[in-house]
């Protein structure tokens, strides 16, 4: 690591280095060093496993002032959510995002570094914490500084966002203004490096399908779903059977769901088998003033017409009201859940189950056997989400052990990630065959299983990245 302020050694060719995001799914962090530029793609917060949280507290490990540009893929924790820190450390660049990114990033952002300080605050009265005094990574204030920093790309549109690094988004399906990202590199003969971010899916039922990695000459590529397949037909049946038998025990369905995207799609889905019929009519709380934030800016895109949107689906805002649906702003508000007695469905961020106002909920509604957690989407190790999936008998949360007896169903099919066959087509799917796939942001048997799969299916060199290792890029 350079010294505060220093100039970096410049390699003599372009270098990529995997600073997160390798061997895990959380922390995605992509450092590409050229004889005349640093830039970062993605600046997420690592998740799960407290051996990967504690990494947030980590020094960076480069000199954050020398970083010349940031590149962010999308708006979520994992890959955005480190930037108030970076500022905060003395990066004093531009941060790079499509204009959905840089709409959604002004809702996470503030939103975690209120959440930071609540939770420590909350730790500090209530004096279960380990450390003294707790503390917030960042604060909201932090948070709101570096959101000055962002400049807004459109798709499909080339910027010189360093000395010799040129940038192109086009949309990636997984969220709105995700983005595959490209990056030419003039030091390296104009070759270029793409970056698939979170990669949707074609079906997504909101958003356009990604776009082809173009002429790639070195992928970049997730691998969450790297040793699974998708069933989207039996997830829907599983979604309203569980909705309906919790219905009859007189139960609540609590929901655990991203705020950003995840949301949407549980309302989107809730709505269709609302309407169909497949599940009664029934109040909808939507707990999580981000998530509202979030379904304000994707209605507004759905009206608007916007270029990740699904083309047969924009004006159509209605399709995100579900039920009678309630939307639960403020602390009070969401108490005053307890109590409601008639079956509902109560969703509420965060996805994993690892804070904010779900915890509140899952520490009331585990313990009755009546009621159902609905898991839609991957759960990563060392999350209370992962340990619900697993069939764990106790959670521990705000300083309780607290029972499991309430109904569990996990429903990874409904994740917004492509699954293997989608994630090896998409490879295929280029222009000309690359010369290296790098996978990141999986599990090792998972990104393992990828490669051995793209390895005989697409017959292109695919590598799993190593935590830390450097590779040539030119």
């Amino acid at each position: 690591m350079t010294g505060p302020n220093e100039v970096p050694d410049r390699p003599e060719v372009p270098v990529l280095t995997f600073l997160g995001a390798a061997g895990t799914v959380t922390g995605s962090r992509f450092l590409v060093d050229t004889p005349d530029a640093r830039v970062l793609v993605d600046c997420g917060m690592f998740q799960g496993l407290k051996r990967l949280r504690l990494r947030n507290w980590e020094a960076f490990p480069v000199d954050p002032a020398t970083i010349d540009s940031v590149v962010i893929t999308h708006a979520h924790v994992d890959h955005v959510g480190y930037v108030p820190a970076l500022v905060k450390n003395g990066f004093a660049g531009p941060i790079h995002a499509t204009g959905g990114t840089v709409s959604l990033a002004r809702i996470v952002l503030p939103d975690s570094g209120r959440l930071q300080e609540e939770e420590a605050n909350y730790a500090n009265r209530k004096g279960f914490s380990k450390h003294r005094p707790a503390l917030a990574l960042f604060t909201e204030a932090d948070a709101e500084r570096s959101l000055r920093s962002f400049r807004a790309v459109d798709y499909d549109t080339e910027v010189e966002i360093a000395s010799g690094v040129h940038l192109t988004f086009g949309p990636a399906g997984h969220i709105l203004g995700s983005a595959v990202t490209t990056l030419r590199l003039d030091a390296a003969g104009g070759r270029r490096v793409v970056f698939s971010g979170d990669l949707g899916r074609q079906q997504h039922p909101l958003l356009a399908p990604p776009v082809t990695p173009g002429p790639a000459d070195v992928i970049v590529m997730e691998s969450t779903y790297g040793n699974r397949t998708h069933d989207d037909a039996g997830a829907l049946e599983i979604f309203a059977e569980a909705i309906v038998r919790t219905v009859g025990r007189g139960g609540t369905v609590l929901i655990p769901a991203f705020a950003v995207d995840r949301t949407e799609v549980i309302l989107h889905a809730l709505h269709h088998l609302m309407s169909s019929g497949a599940v009664p009519e029934l109040t909808v709380y939507v707990d999580s003033p981000m998530a509202l934030a979030a379904l304000n800016v994707y209605r507004d895109a759905l009206d608007d017409h916007h270029r990740d949107v699904r083309e047969e689906l924009r004006g159509r805002a209605d399709l995100l009201d579900a039920g009678r649906l309630v939307e639960v702003h403020t602390p009070d508000e969401s108490k005053g859940l307890a109590k409601v007695t008639a079956p509902s469905i109560i969703v509420s961020a965060s996805g994993m189950a690892t804070g904010g106002r779900v915890i509140h909920h899952l520490h009331r509604l585990l313990p009755d056997r009546r009621n159902t957690v609905i898991l839609p989407g991957f759960q990563a190790p060392g999350t209370r989400g992962r340990a619900l999936a697993d069939g764990a008998d106790q959670v521990k949360m705000l300083g309780h052990h607290v029972p499991v007896r309430a109904e569990v169903v996990d429903l990874p099919a409904f994740s917004v990630h492509a699954d293997r066959d989608e994630l090896a087509a998409w490879v295929a799917s280029a222009d000309r065959p690359p010369d290296t796939v790098y996978l990141v942001h999986g599990e090792p048997a998972a990104a393992e299983s990828l490669r051995d799969h793209i390895s005989s299916t697409v017959g292109v060199t695919t590598v799993v990245a190593g935590d830390g290792e450097r590779v040539r890029l030119d």
